[in-house]
C-alpha cells in the first residue's frame, strides 16, 4: 500500500510540475536550414548521398508582410545580421574561397551591408550573436561585393539557397524583389 502511495504521489507531483511548464509562443520568423548538396541530410540517411556535405546555413526567415522591405525595413548602409533573430550562421565543410579570400573550415557568422546596386557580404569570426548588435569589424575574415539582382516575382519570406557551379557553389540570398549570388569556390 506504502508503494502504491508513493507512486500516486510522484505521479502527481510530476503531472503539477508539467502542468506549469510553459513553452514560447511560435516566432514570426522562424529558423531554417539549407545545405549542398541540397537535401543532405535526408540523402544521407537514405544512403543516397552522392558527394560529401560542402555547406550549411542556418538562419532566421523574416517576413515581408506588406511591408517596405529594403531602405526602410533593412536600412541600406548598414550592417544587417541577414535574416531576423540571431546572425545568421554558416558552416563550411572544407576549405573555400569567398573572392580572393581563403576561408578554413568551420563555421561563421555571417552579415550584409546593403545598398542599392550592391550587398557587401561579410563571414565573421564571432559566433552565437543576436543580431548584428555586438557585430565588430576586427573579427571579419572575408568580405565579397555582390551586384543586387531585381525578380520580377516578390518573396514574403527572405530565403537562402545553394546551386552548384563548374568550381564551387553560389549561396543565393532572396528577398522581396531582390537576389543576391555569393560565390564560393574550391
Amino acid at each position: 500500500m506504502k508503494g502504491l502511495i508513493t507512486t500516486l504521489a510522484i505521479c502527481l507531483i510530476a503531472f503539477i510540475t508539467n502542468a506549469q511548464v510553459k513553452f514560447p509562443p511560435l516566432d514570426k520568423s522562424p529558423m531554417d536550414m539549407s545545405c549542398y548538396p541540397s537535401g543532405y541530410p535526408v540523402l544521407k540517411m537514405q544512403g543516397k548521398a552522392t558527394e560529401p556535405l560542402f555547406a550549411r546555413v542556418i538562419y532566421s526567415r523574416p517576413q515581408k508582410n506588406g511591408r517596405a522591405v529594403f531602405g526602410e525595413l533593412i536600412e541600406y548602409g548598414k550592417v544587417w545580421r541577414l535574416g531576423a533573430n540571431e546572425a545568421t550562421e554558416i558552416e563550411f565543410f572544407q576549405n573555400v574561397k569567398i573572392g580572393t579570400t581563403k576561408v578554413k573550415k568551420g563555421r561563421y557568422t555571417m552579415y550584409c551591408v546593403p545598398y542599392t546596386d550592391k550587398w557587401t557580404l561579410i563571414i565573421n569570426k564571432d559566433l552565437d550573436c543576436w543580431g548584428s548588435f555586438t557585430y565588430d569589424v576586427k573579427k571579419d575574415i572575408a568580405r565579397i561585393e555582390v551586384p543586387i539582382q531585381k525578380t520580377t516575382e516578390a518573396l514574403d519570406a527572405f530565403t537562402m539557397s545553394f546551386q552548384k557551379l563548374s568550381n564551387g557553389i553560389n549561396l543565393i540570398i532572396a528577398w522581396d524583389n531582390v537576389r543576391v549570388n555569393m560565390p564560393i569556390g574550391l
